[in-house]
């Protein structure tokens, strides 16, 4: 027997009892289109935190002070790691495969000016910012290379800070307090929007020994390295650990490179990703089960129907393909019903609800069908075998 007559009797029995079998598709499209709809939520927002992270680039190193380890000590004794100066910054430019180096130190601060005040992010950095980090300067310019203890007091905005302050006048070359210090405006940042719920518009950004000043700190908060592109940052880490080495007499930091992070983060996100999943195979299950029911419901109403197809000649392993085709078909069906269901609910969510990132790919959508189509293969295993082995006198006996 051919094929497309196993699929034309396959379709002719599903037809035959409508209500039936539209129950069983039922079953396992609201499994498909569940699994569908998670794993699309889960997919999306794994996307959406990667692309957080990554639109500062994939080969920034972060260099902190003190070692992360695990001791006996008593909480509150004051940290014996030396603290990161400007020399540590200006010292790993010379590391090999190192592209640009900032130094930074952060806090909050009031930043007063045109009459106005507000509380926001303030960042003591280096002109190496804009390459690390990836940003840019919309108007003016970006802090210049100057010498560590000779940094002028000279201050770039965010475009939202600007705009608190200033509204649509000039703000280049105007005077803003920042806490107990004069910085003068030099500069306007691109719009670089938020990062896991931080306005990176709403910054100021002043060089880094004026920060030190401004926050009374003795160090830097951090060091961060852009990395150049394609070279192993494992390579990179082992020289910045050798440098410091040298200068601090210890190995007392602790260096995240970005490219180490987002393969942890990412590998998180995969296991979010698969439990969501599985919670709707959960009623893929319970479609499986449904399958299995109809089957073993259908080879007992079709006993007489088997036993004139085998007293006819028909093969045994004829009959079990025609009940497994029919499990097949009916799974298939169900799934591709629940496929059109679960991307459709996954585009309706995207285009009503647009804070909750949702993305189907398209591995996805054909995994899932095969998933159906398995299902239905393994549920009418049973019943297929079993219609397989009735003799064929006693079924053609059966009322």
């Amino acid at each position: 027997m051919v094929f497309t007559d196993f699929f034309a009797l396959a379709l002719r029995a599903i037809a035959a009892q409508r209500l039936r079998s539209f129950l069983t598709l039922l079953g396992i499209a609201v499994g498909i289109a569940a699994v569908i709809l998670l794993t699309s939520i889960g997919e999306g927002i794994h996307r959406y935190v990667l692309a957080e992270f990554t639109q500062f680039g994939t080969n920034v190193v972060g260099i902190h002070p003190g070692r992360t380890k695990t001791g006996g000590g008593t909480i509150g004794f004051p940290s014996s790691a030396r603290p990161l100066s400007l020399e540590d910054a200006e010292a790993l430019k010379r590391v090999p495969n190192v592209v640009a180096v900032t130094p930074s130190v952060f806090g909050n601060a009031e930043v007063s000016g045109n009459g106005r005040v507000r509380r926001v992010s303030v960042y003591g950095v280096g002109p190496g910012l804009l390459v690390v980090f990836r940003a840019k300067v919309r108007s003016g310019q970006f802090l210049p290379e100057e010498e560590a203890g000779s940094a002028r007091a000279q201050v770039v905005l965010g475009p939202k800070l600007k705009n608190e302050l200033f509204g649509a006048e000039n703000a280049l070359g105007a005077r803003v307090r920042i806490g107990g210090l004069q910085f003068r405006v030099i500069g306007i940042m691109e719009p670089k929007g938020q990062f896991l719920g931080i306005d990176l518009d709403d910054t100021a950004y002043v060089p880094a020994a004026r920060a030190m000043e401004l926050f009374n700190r003795e160090g830097l908060n951090e060091i961060n390295i852009s990395v150049a592109e394609g070279v192993p940052a494992a390579g990179v880490v082992a020289a910045i650990k050798q440098v410091i080495a040298v200068r601090h007499g210890r190995d007392d930091v602790t260096i995240i490179s970005q490219e180490e992070m987002l393969a942890t983060l990412g590998g998180i996100l995969d296991v979010l990703t698969m439990a969501v999943g599985a919670l709707g195979g959960i009623s893929l299950l319970v479609g499986g089960v449904g399958i299995v029911t109809i089957m073993t419901i259908a080879v007992t109403e079709r006993t007489n129907e088997i036993g004139l197809l085998v007293a006819l000649g028909a093969r045994r392993q004829t009959i079990l393909g025609l009940f497994l085709g029919e499990a097949v078909a009916l799974a298939a069906i169900g799934g591709l019903v629940g496929l059109l269901l679960g991307i459709g609910l996954a585009q309706l969510i995207g285009l009503f609800v647009p804070a909750l990132p949702v993305h189907t790919p398209i591995s996805f959508v054909l995994l899932a069908e095969a998933l159906a189509a398995a299902i239905g293969l393994a549920a009418g295993v049973l019943p297929a075998r079993r219609a397989a082995l009735l003799d064929p006198v006693e079924a053609l006996r059966t009322e």
